[in-house]
């Protein structure tokens, strides 16, 4: 399913207590709002009112439909009038959708002359909504509370802005990674505890033998490489003669593909130790395969494969950039410090500054026969985060840091790879270290789209632990904070 196809749930909290006519109104205005949200342009999903709910009969019943419905990504509620919480404790319990208490009213000010007791019946939210919050407070539910006027451009980009982490939760929860092989050997942080991870975020990560893979490889006919050497030829610069070896990436995308598709798998991961039957790592086919919204991992990483997906679908529609990234030097020099990240051939073109182009190059490392060919480019500037999915033993970290890309300082015309550089928050050393401290990976995903809100967010609905690095964030600070979680994580 796409961005669009997904749709959220209003349901507005009453009860019988103010007569029928107040509930005809309550819900008229709900109406209206819901036609007005869908209708501003902010919101990247449609918004369907529901009900007006009165009873804990009619709360259990929309939840329960809502659990059982693919294309509901959550759930909205506000309070109009006053709403007893006690009436919402089943359908709460029972929810398994993101949840956002819209904390809104529909009147924007006070009316002077117009305000009587009928009004202030009416119009409770203030009253409402504490009522309303207090049991989702009781019941130590995941929630996002946006307070503001309705109406307001910015109120309204931050419901948006949920809907996009809400559809990341929807993706996560039926997602499946195909692995070529296993990890790179050796290799620490790219485990992780497969049982555990399907458990709280819902990713089915199994493996398949890159001997399959070459027989698909091999099934692979001339016409459709074809087709594929027209789309490379319409999208990137050829700026190699080599072309079979572009032509040999093509059979490698076009079976990748196929294999992903036939088993509903959106991420997958390989190793350049593991390509029994291929003549190249695939470079320019994986690159090809995540600009079209798939994830991947390099050296067997299926959690940042599968993260980069994900990220990929709560950024649809917007800059549709997050990308597989890896850090891999520095430039320390006083005034100048920045990071460039790259990876050996696979860095999404998403990102690209200019019109990528196709060259081939020596890979010296792996069971690569022939030189693979691969995208190379500049990364485009912007603010933008970066992100890793840890297992910690016993639970998932997921950090999160805030960086300023850049145009590279240095034209660096003999390295072969795509790259960005970044400035890192607070600045790079500081990162660095709290970057070590809290564990995090090589491997992350990149995105200019989604923000270290949202990632929290995601976070909070997947019952995950939180690290953000960014602009106020100290070593001490963040070495007592870590302390201090990983007693409360024990308790859990």
């Amino acid at each position: 399913m796409h961005m669009q196809d997904y749709e959220f749930w209003f349901v507005v909290g009453s009860q019988f207590l103010y007569g029928p006519e107040v509930l005809e109104t309550v819900a008229n205005r709900a109406a209206e709002m819901t036609e007005a949200l869908n209708a501003s342009g902010n919101l990247p999903c449609k918004i369907v009112y529901k009900v007006t709910a009165k009873t804990n009969k009619e709360i259990a019943d929309v939840v329960r439909e809502a659990n059982y419905d693919p294309r509901c990504a959550g759930i909205i509620t506000w309070c109009h009038t006053f709403s007893p919480s006690k009436m919402w404790i089943n359908g709460f319990v029972d929810l398994q959708k993101p949840y956002c208490h819209f904390a809104t009213q529909y009147n924007r000010e006070i009316p002077n002359e117009e305000i009587d007791m009928d009004f202030m019946n009416l119009n409770q939210a203030a009253h409402g909504d504490r009522e309303h919050g207090f049991i989702a407070a009781r019941l130590r539910m995941p929630r996002k509370i946006i307070a503001g006027y309705w109406q307001d451009e910015e109120v309204q980009k931050r419901l948006g802005r949920w809907m996009r982490v809400a559809v990341g939760v929807a993706v996560s929860r039926d997602f499946k990674v195909m692995r070529f092989g296993d990890n790179m050997r050796e290799v620490a942080v790219t485990e992780g505890d497969k049982v555990e991870v399907q458990a709280k975020l819902g990713w089915q990560v199994n493996t398949w033998a890159v001997g399959d893979l070459v027989k698909v490889m091999n099934e692979v006919t001339d016409a459709e490489i074809d087709a594929l050497m027209e789309v490379y030829r319409a999208s990137y610069e050829i700026a190699t003669d080599d072309i079979e070896a572009i032509r040999y990436q093509a059979r490698e995308e076009i079976a990748i593909k196929k294999m992903l598709d036939a088993e509903g798998c959106k991420a997958f991961s390989n190793t350049f130790q593991d390509l029994y039957g291929m003549e190249q790592l695939p470079g320019l086919a994986s690159q090809h395969l995540m600009a079209q919204g798939y994830g991947y991992g390099g050296e067997g990483d299926w959690k940042v494969a599968a993260m980069t997906a994900i990220l990929k679908a709560m950024g649809e529609g917007g800059n549709g950039c997050s990308l597989f990234m890896e850090d891999y030097t520095y430039n320390l020099v006083p005034g100048a410090e920045y990071s460039l990240g790259a990876h050996m051939l696979e860095v999404c073109p998403c990102c690209a500054a200019e019109k990528p182009r196709i060259e081939t190059h020596p890979l010296g490392i792996g069971m690569n026969e022939k030189d693979p060919a691969r995208l190379v480019f500049e990364g485009k500037p912007g603010k933008a985060i970066v992100v890793s999915l840890i297992d910690m033993g016993g639970r998932l970290r997921l950090i999160c840091q805030d960086i300023e890309c850049v145009k590279p300082i240095l034209p660096m015309p003999n390295l072969p790879v795509a790259r960005v550089m970044w400035k890192a928050l607070p600045s790079l050393t500081t990162g660095v270290e709290c970057w070590i401290t809290a564990g995090g990976a090589h491997h992350t995903v990149l995105s200019y789209d989604v923000t270290a809100e949202q990632m929290h967010d995601w976070a909070n609905i997947m019952g995950i632990e939180f690290v953000h690095i960014g602009k106020d964030t100290t070593p001490e600070g963040l070495e007592h904070d870590l302390f201090l979680a990983d007693l409360a994580w024990k308790l859990k």
